[in-house]
């Protein structure tokens, strides 16, 4: 099997990470091409003692690394989103943020992570709650949870509220979810694909967004036919089954990338 087989299954949860990682899909799938292009131009510099995978994101990595840490980008070329970003970085460090994200997003072990961003894994686990503490500390908000499945919704529910957030409602069905949104606009969506009423939760949000602008999470067991960045995509997405860790990531990492609960500088 060809390296580019061996990666290609790997490919949508890498983009997952990069849009995760940046707050924007046209940002994060820039990291990932970038990515590609070093492995096809230098395929002998590609890590072979490990897993295809985690070689894949060692690459990534090693890309971000040298192009993002904290660099400072022109003022007139940074967007809302950016700008959000840049003012929660300088009250936490990237390396925190890529800990929790490889952890309990993309789901490396502790000992990989440690792989990927060049530290001990003691350094992994203490990175990881920094940056939870921090993320939580900064961002507060008030959620709209679209999911038709009763024991879903209250388990996603429990998380949002253990985490201090408020929730507005819980909607089944498209309908329900615009009208819920109007009604009580929130400062964060989490919206399954599939509803009750086999109406789409897509659909759901594209009708809050013309309303509102508004950080969204979706939710799916088929995470690849949203990650092909072939056309406008999620930025953020858990992936059914799912882990409460996964979930509480991407709601600290969908916040932090929110404008209304951007730190006071």
């Amino acid at each position: 099997m060809s390296l580019g087989q061996q990666l290609a299954p790997h490919l949508p949860f890498l983009r997952r990470y990069g849009r995760a990682l940046t707050g924007s899909q046209s940002h994060g799938d820039k990291y990932v091409r970038a990515t590609l292009e070093a492995i096809v131009a230098a395929p002998e510099e590609f890590p072979r003692d490990v897993d295809p995978r985690l070689g894949l994101y060692r690459t990534f990595q090693a890309i971000w690394g040298s192009t993002n840490d904290d660099q400072q980008a022109d003022p007139g070329d940074v967007d809302d989103q950016e700008a959000v970003a840049r003012a929660r970085l300088a009250r936490m460090t990237p390396l925190s943020r890529q800990a929790l994200l490889l952890t309990a997003m993309e789901g490396f072990t502790v000992e990989d992570s440690a792989y990927l961003i060049n530290v001990s894994p003691s350094e992994v686990e203490s990175l990881v709650a920094d940056a939870l503490s921090e993320i939580e500390n900064q961002t507060r908000a008030r959620v709209l949870i679209i999911e038709d499945e009763p024991i879903i919704a209250m388990d996603i529910e429990t998380i949002v509220r253990d985490l201090g957030h408020e929730v507005t409602g819980v909607a089944v069905t498209r309908d329900e979810a615009v009208a819920l949104a109007m009604d009580d606009r929130p400062g964060l969506v989490l919206a399954d694909i599939q509803l009750a009423d086999d109406s789409s939760g897509i659909d759901a949000v594209k009708d809050i967004l013309g309303e509102f602008q508004v950080p969204v999470i979706f939710i799916t067991a088929f995470p690849e036919r949203l990650l092909t960045g072939e056309r406008p995509e999620p930025t953020f997405l858990i992936t059914k089954p799912f882990q409460r860790s996964t979930v509480k990531a991407a709601i600290s990492q969908a916040l932090f990338f929110d404008q209304s609960t951007a730190p006071v500088s």
